[in-house]
């Protein structure tokens, strides 16, 4: 199976499309992501969407506005309340993790490479098989 992170940008306007993938995908969604870090001195957060893998092809799509919400848990916003909003309409949790800031990998790829890791060893998308 590929699972493959697709950026939809760092989650200024690009976060509406990310909630309306969620909503009109609402039957393939499997979870709401928050992936907390500090860059800059700045706590931001990257806000993803797992959805199960397609029929055919075997690929898992993990929507992803990377490291432009600022972290909820130290100033509250609106972008990340509309993100939150929609879980509870989905009847889905935001699962939370603390990551390392994309800006210390020479290559985006090796950080998205990074966050597959975390998801396959807490089990929150399959191995690769």
């Amino acid at each position: 199976m590929i699972q493959r992170f697709i950026e939809l940008g760092q989650g200024y306007s690009d976060l509406y499309e990310l909630l309306e993938i969620a909503r009109t995908n609402k039957h393939r969604v499997i979870h709401f992501m928050a992936f907390h870090t500090k860059m800059n001195e700045k706590d931001v957060t990257s806000l993803a969407v797992v959805l199960n893998p397609t029929t055919t092809g075997d690929f898992q799509p993990i929507y992803i506005c990377r490291e432009g919400v600022p972290n909820p848990e130290k100033k509250p916003n609106k972008r990340f309340g509309l993100f939150k909003q929609l879980a509870e309409e989905l009847g889905k949790e935001i699962i939370s993790f603390e990551v390392k800031p994309s800006t210390i990998f020479a290559e985006t790829d090796l950080y998205y490479q990074h966050l597959v890791g975390i998801l396959r060893m807490n089990r929150f998308i399959p191995p690769m098989q």
